[in-house]
């Protein structure tokens, strides 16, 4: 008999441990977003408001299922749907052009009011960090600034954002080594010209004759992402100032600004007022994006 209750514990527990353990369903998206998303989405996404209408669906799908699959928390700050929407379009424009790219490494992410710490605190002296991608015990995890989230998105001519600036740390961090060298995404021929072309940019900052953010001299990995947000916030200046870096950030990112034709281009043929919706909701176009 004690064999039994010694089995059926085992069982118990192994049952238990499964569920802590597993990993949660990956979900998917029902249906498209509500007006209210898409209405905070043109007024503070450019990115968004260049594509054209299916992009713009797919946009849409996936900060869906971003939002859906990564929990998003307030420490001691309430977080609005504009910080979610901001955050989860942060996390899509670096692999907008992957659609079935999921951030792995990402469970969730925590919203502090302003700057903070080493030490995670926001309160007291030496608050100067903005965003963090979290490591040992808060592996899987990012912390980011309200106010430099919302400010990203506020002012791009200063070619900063932080939180792009944080998801892109992560998309290098996938390969397995933050250094600046996103294997997953950058072709082995451009891996050589990435790196010799970083070490020269590097030695441009530290001389000051560049204007990419002074941070991106503290090594690879930072140049990277400085670098990113400054294609991503200004790049026909950095297509202007920099073309070969803007050529090889089109590499890794597979986008190109050139074609990112503003919605309201004349060369789109928007669908007729009673006929199904581009984004393949089902319903009719009067009764979906045209609203």
């Amino acid at each position: 008999m004690s064999l039994l209750i010694l089995i059926a514990f085992i069982v118990i527990l192994f049952f238990i441990f499964k569920k802590i353990w597993a990993k949660p369903k990956w979900q998917i998206p029902k249906g498209t977003v509500p007006m209210e998303w898409r209405a905070i989405l043109v007024k503070n996404i450019s990115f968004y408001s260049r594509l054209n209408f299916k992009k713009k669906a797919l946009f849409e799908y996936k900060v869906q299922e971003f939002l859906l699959n990564h929990k998003i928390t307030g420490i001691k700050t309430d977080v609005s749907l504009t910080d979610e929407l901001l955050i989860a379009s942060s996390a899509i424009i670096p692999i907008f052009s992957f659609p079935e790219w999921k951030y792995s490494n990402l469970f969730e992410i925590l919203v502090y009011p302003d700057t903070f710490n080493e030490d995670f605190k926001f309160e007291g002296e030496d608050r100067k960090i903005l965003g963090m991608v979290g490591t040992g015990f808060m592996q899987g995890k990012m912390i980011l600034s309200k106010k430099a989230i919302r400010k990203g998105f506020a002012n791009e001519s200063d070619k900063k954002n932080t939180a792009i600036h944080e998801f892109v740390h992560l998309i290098d961090k996938l390969d397995g080594q933050t250094d600046g060298v996103p294997e997953l995404l950058l072709e082995k021929q451009y891996v050589i010209p990435w790196l010799e072309l970083i070490g020269s940019k590097i030695d441009d900052i530290y001389e000051g004759k560049t204007d990419i953010n002074p941070y991106g001299g503290t090594n690879k990995q930072e140049f990277f992402a400085v670098t990113s947000e400054y294609f991503f916030e200004k790049p026909k200046l950095l297509a202007k100032k920099h073309p070969e870096l803007h050529a090889l950030l089109e590499q890794i990112f597979d986008q190109d600004f050139e074609i990112l034709a503003p919605s309201n281009s004349r060369t789109q043929k928007e669908p007729g007022r009673n006929q199904p919706c581009y984004c393949g909701s089902g319903k009719k176009y009067k009764h979906c994006h045209l609203k």
